[in-house]
């Protein structure tokens, strides 16, 4: 019989549901049982900002770490927290089918963005929700909140804000898409990079198997190789190249989670290839300018429609928008 896989994931609700969900869909695929590892990240423990405490790799970096210790043998995160740059050892084996990437609205009496009375506050702990919101002109409070799903839709129950803005794919996964009261058009609010996809990694192929540190239970290192094998059963084609070149994008820009960047790429049936429309836009924190811009292309051209993209925003002066910081 085949040693059960271990898969780490991050003690939050909404992390041990999606690593659930691809546990169970491994299985499904490959008849290989899978076993939850929880481990604790520095994203979960902090209270601060994000962008205080690392922004984009806080929930990912104890992960990696537990991977390439051979504590567990794969790794579930959200797409978007993890950094641009390629970790060494380690390969991003499948990228699922996504999730809706839209932001919604959670807000008191059912009410939307354009509902909500001058001076609401909105909270939302993105720089990128955050800016976007403030560029609406609605003269709303926007104000920063930490916590999981279930705390963030308490402050609005407790009414100590009057709405708050939460990604669509989460709310979609724990079963509380009840809650919503609007989803937000990408023309008012482009999601992140990666919003709404999953990102499965495991040891790069080729590597030595690993024995987990420090522990006598018995498990069967699985041969790299053949778990990478394993996982690309979970990878739709169209998913990854979507994100390739939001991803690729994000890392020409040299931006991470603190700064207000949102793209969206969406595949698409072109005349002759398959295509790629890829929208992105880049904002300053207040809100008062702007860079959006757009381009289509072959989808099999993912990496580099995003490439020329940014390339195109830092032109038009994205740059200096990025450099700015809440105060």
């Amino acid at each position: 019989m085949s040693a059960v896989l271990r898969l780490g994931t991050r003690r939050s609700a909404l992390a041990m549901t999606q690593a659930q969900h691809v546990a169970d869909a491994l299985t499904a695929r490959t008849g290989r049982a899978v076993e939850l590892v929880q481990v604790t990240t520095h994203g979960d423990v902090s209270t601060e900002a994000l962008a205080q405490i690392g922004g984009t790799g806080v929930f990912v970096s104890a992960l990696r770490e537990a991977l390439l210790a051979g504590e567990i043998d794969f790794a579930v995160h959200s797409l978007k927290d993890l950094p641009t740059a390629d970790p060494q050892g380690i390969v991003l084996a499948a990228v699922p089918l996504r999730e809706d990437p839209r932001d919604v609205l959670v807000a008191r009496d059912g009410l939307t963005l354009g509902e909500l009375p001058g001076g609401a506050r909105v909270g939302t702990g993105s720089p990128r929700r955050a800016a976007q919101l403030r560029a609406l002109g609605l003269d709303l409070d926007v104000v920063a909140v930490r916590g999981n799903v279930d705390t963030r839709l308490g402050l609005v129950d407790k009414g100590e804000v009057d709405a708050v803005v939460l990604a669509r794919a989460g709310l979609a996964r724990l079963g509380r898409l009840d809650a919503v009261t609007e989803v937000i058009d990408p023309i008012q609010m482009l999601p992140a990079a990666g919003q709404g996809a999953l990102a499965v990694e495991c040891r790069e192929p080729g590597s030595p198997r690993v024995a987990a540190r420090g522990t006598n239970d018995g498990h069967d290192p699985i041969d790299p190789e053949e778990l990478h094998l394993l996982l690309r059963e979970l990878d739709d084609a169209e998913t990854r190249l979507a994100v390739t070149a939001e991803r690729t994008l994000l890392a020409t820009l040299e931006a991470g989670c603190s700064a207000p960047v949102g793209a969206y790429g969406e595949p698409a049936e072109g005349e002759h290839v398959p295509e790629l429309y890829l929208r992105a836009v880049v904002v300053s924190v207040d809100g008062t300018a702007s860079v959006r811009l757009s381009a289509t292309g072959p989808l099999d051209e993912a990496a580099r429609i995003g490439r020329e993209l940014a390339t195109e925003l830092l032109d038009e002066g994205a740059a200096d928008l990025m450099q700015e910081r809440v105060t």
